[in-house]
C-alpha cells in the first residue's frame, strides 16, 4: 500500500515537473539575459527586480488588496453570467419552446465582442464595480451557454428512453441521466469561461479602474515601474493557472466514471 501510494506521489510529482519545464526554462533565460545586460531593465526587468517589486507590495499590503479587489469581481461576474448562461442553456435544452423563443437572441447577442461595449458600460455605470462585474458576466455568460446546451442535446437517446421505462421523469431524469451525461461538455464551457473571465477583467481594469491588477499595473506605467507591470501580467497569469487547476480537478473528480478522465495515470 505504502509503496503504490510512493508511486503515485512519484507520478504526480512528475507530471507536474513536466507542466512547470518549460516556464521555468523560460525565466531561468530571462534572467540570464537581463544579467547580460542583452534584455534592457527599461524594458524587460528581470525576474529578481520583478520578485523584488512583489515584495515591497507585499511587505506594505497593497499587493493583497489588489489581488483581492480583482479576484471579487471576477468571481461575482463569472457566477452571475455563469448561472444566468446555465440556466437558460438547461431551459434550452430542454423546453423547445424556451430554444424557439430565446435561443436566437442570445445568438445575435453572443457575436457582439463584449469588450467593443466598454465605452457603452463607462457610459451606464462610470468606473466603479458593476460596469466590470458586467463585462466578466457577459463574457462568461456564452461559454457556459453554448457548452452545456451541446452537452445536453448529446447525450445518448437511448440511455434517456431507458432511464423512462425503469420510470424516471421530470428532475429525477434530470439528475440521473441528463445531468451526469452532458457533465464533460460542462466543464469545457467552464474552462473556456474562466480564462475570457480573466481576459475580461484585465481589459477592463487597464482601461477604467481605480482599484484591482489592472490599476496597478496602469499606475505603475504612469511612473515608468516596469517591474511592476511585469508583476501585474504574472499574478494574471497565475491566477489564470490557478483557475485552470482547480477546473482540471474538478473534472477529475466528477468524471472519474468517463475513460477519457479520471486520476492520472
Amino acid at each position: 500500500m505504502k509503496h503504490s501510494a510512493s508511486g503515485k506521489w512519484k507520478k504526480r510529482l512528475q507530471s507536474a515537473g513536466l507542466e512547470w519545464a518549460i516556464p521555468i526554462l523560460v525565466i531561468a533565460l530571462w534572467q540570464w539575459f537581463g544579467s547580460l545586460g542583452w534584455i534592457s531593465a527599461r524594458i524587460l526587468p528581470t525576474p529578481a527586480s520583478v520578485l523584488e517589486a512583489g515584495a515591497k507590495l507585499v511587505k506594505d499590503g497593497s499587493l493583497f488588496v489588489y489581488i483581492g479587489d480583482s479576484t471579487r469581481r471576477a468571481l461575482v461576474g463569472f457566477a452571475i453570467g455563469g448561472g444566468i448562461g446555465f440556466v437558460l442553456a438547461i431551459l434550452n435544452g430542454l423546453l423547445p419552446l424556451s430554444e424557439k423563443l430565446t435561443d436566437s437572441s442570445i445568438q445575435m447577442i453572443r457575436t457582439i465582442p463584449h469588450l467593443s461595449l466598454i465605452p457603452l458600460i463607462i457610459a451606464w455605470f462610470g468606473i466603479g464595480e458593476q460596469g466590470k462585474i458586467f463585462l466578466v458576466a457577459l463574457g462568461v455568460a456564452f461559454p457556459i451557454y453554448l457548452n452545456t446546451l451541446h452537452g445536453i442535446r448529446s447525450v445518448d437517446r437511448g440511455l434517456i428512453e431507458m432511464g423512462r421505462t425503469y420510470g424516471l421523469r421530470g428532475f429525477a431524469l434530470f439528475r440521473t441521466i441528463v445531468f451526469p451525461g452532458a457533465l464533460p461538455s460542462i466543464l469545457v464551457g467552464l474552462r473556456f469561461a474562466l480564462g475570457i473571465m480573466w481576459i475580461t477583467l484585465i481589459v477592463s481594469e487597464t482601461i477604467s479602474s481605480d482599484s484591482g491588477i489592472g490599476y496597478m499595473a496602469m499606475n505603475a506605467r504612469e511612473f515608468f515601474q516596469m517591474d511592476v507591470v511585469v508583476l501585474s501580467i504574472i499574478i494574471y497569469a497565475l491566477l489564470g493557472k490557478l483557475s485552470d487547476w482547480v477546473a482540471k480537478l474538478m473534472e477529475r473528480r466528477w468524471l472519474q466514471w468517463h475513460p477519457h478522465f479520471g486520476p492520472p495515470n
